[in-house]
């Protein structure tokens, strides 16, 4: 599903940005050196830098580079430190001008994102979800990086988990490079879980445990819900997916045909059904769809629900919710978890001087532990969230470096991670197709929620159907 943090992008397209906010960032960018304009071609200049794919980026080359997604002028801080990366970047690469974009919509709408890939508009590095690679491939959209990501241009290559990094492969290509990624897990109230008699340092593991406490959740009364669940725009889809994960299942199986219409699905819908029409566990308020179960649970009407973890900083941040409320553990069931995450990728028919640029402004800022969105004292400086267990594709001493430094400069209570981080469940990949499988997904999911004579067999049969159609037009 699409995401973005909000220290760096959800999973989701989440909201548009304002076009007022929009055109303030982009005054603010002019004013400090930056542009986004996009005068020129941005190709590098004669005679500068080196065709050669190995060798690194020449801090003489003279190439302009359009980068989307900047952070609105709305998100003063996140601006601010943007501008900082910039004069730091410029620093080593005086002569690479670094264009950010805050095109309103862009990063967050996938019709948008669609719109500007048909039409060859994305700029040189654009923003990109884990599911948008085949996309961009069919649209001819991106540029072949392989020989340009080496050791040597990001140093800390090895040091990232091989799966996150084989997202933005094909057919032994590489394509992008990523710059954040999450996994589903359990997002609990905390004061609702003290309040029904619950340990809040220990989250339900299994699906029986979530129907239990999401039962004792409910008796607290005073339109207090133990359970919440999505059932529109995609999102009932993405946590179906979750969910089948959770079990073992799947919902693309090898042979690239839908893998639902089994026993995992039908037991999916089946607990969700009997929460909501036999514990009446669940709100009678359903075809929910992102944003509404943050409210929810900010608002102590919610016991839990499936999240990633950087659900918290939004719901801090843009909704006036406390760290210490709210706590994660892995996700019930603990077989595998929904991964996803971002990252950026670069124009098909870049110079080559240009794709060593990007891939070394991407390398500072997203790549290098200590700096860019790791330079945790800065964020904790800035009041901007740290703590949130995202980015977290390190692996073992630059990991451990890298969560030392969060913990030390965290904004929260980290142990309210604890859960979570203590059992590290197997990361899955979305579906293929995954926008259009999950849009069929979100009927199963909203008949169950609405309807009490829902036919589970039924609505699993014809969602394997619509959904073998949307893969067998790949």
């Amino acid at each position: 599903m699409r995401r973005t943090s909000f220290s760096p992008a959800r999973q989701i397209r989440r909201t548009a940005v304002g076009a007022l906010a929009g055109a303030l960032a982009l005054t603010a960018l002019a004013a400090c050196g930056t542009s986004s304009s996009d005068s020129g071609n941005g190709d590098s200049k004669p005679g500068t830098g080196s065709s050669d794919p190995a060798a690194p980026l020449d801090p003489k080359t003279k190439v302009d580079l359009t980068i989307d997604c900047m952070p609105p002028a709305a998100k003063a801080a996140e601006l601010k430190e943007w501008k900082q990366d910039v004069a730091t970047f410029n620093r080593t690469y005086p002569n690479v001008k670094i264009v950010g974009r805050s095109t309103p919509g862009q990063c967050e709408e996938p019709p948008r994102f669609t719109a500007a890939l048909k039409a060859k508009s994305q700029p040189d590095v654009f923003y990109s979800y884990f599911t948008d690679l085949q996309q961009v491939l069919d649209n001819n959209g991106a540029a072949d990086i392989s020989a340009y990501v080496t050791d040597k241009s990001v140093p800390a290559l090895n040091s990232i988990d091989p799966a996150v990094m084989g997202v933005y492969k094909k057919d032994g290509k590489m394509y992008g490079l990523p710059t954040s990624n999450y996994q589903m897990g359990i997002m609990i109230n905390r004061k609702l879980f003290q309040r029904a008699g619950l340990d809040p340092d220990k989250p339900p593991t299994t699906w029986e445990e979530v129907r239990t406490d999401s039962q004792a959740i409910a008796k607290l009364g005073g339109g207090v819900y133990g359970y919440g669940e999505y059932s529109a725009e995609n999102t009932g889809g993405w946590h179906f997916t979750a969910a089948m994960y959770s079990l073992g299942g799947d919902v693309v199986g090898s042979d690239g045909k839908a893998a639902f219409d089994n026993a995992t699905g039908r037991q999916v819908l089946q607990q969700l059904h009997d929460m909501r029409w036999t514990d009446r566990s669940m709100s009678q308020t359903q075809l929910l769809k992102w944003g509404d179960l943050q409210k929810q649970i900010t608002a102590d009407k919610l016991g839990m629900f499936l999240a990633a973890p950087d659900d918290i900083a939004y719901m801090v941040q843009q909704l006036g919710a406390k760290y210490e409320n709210f706590g994660m553990g892995p996700i019930p069931g603990g077989k595998a978890t929904l991964t996803g995450g971002n990252g950026y990728m670069i124009k098909q028919g870049s110079s080559p001087d240009k794709i060593k640029a990007a891939i070394a402004w991407l390398n500072f800022k997203n790549l290098s532990p200590g700096k860019g969105q790791f330079e945790w004292a800065r964020t904790k400086a800035d009041q901007l969230p740290v703590g949130v267990p995202q980015p977290n594709f390190f692996t073992g001493d630059v990991k451990a470096a890298d969560l030392k430094s969060r913990t030390d400069n965290a904004t929260m209570p980290v142990a309210n991670f604890a859960p979570y981080l203590a059992k590290p469940i197997p990361g899955k990949a979305e579906p293929p197709k995954a926008q259009e499988v999950y849009k069929v997904l979100d009927n199963a999911m909203s008949a169950v929620l609405t309807n009490k004579d829902a036919d589970i067999a039924k609505l699993l049969s014809t969602a394997r159907t619509q959904v073998d159609q949307v893969l067998a037009n790949q």
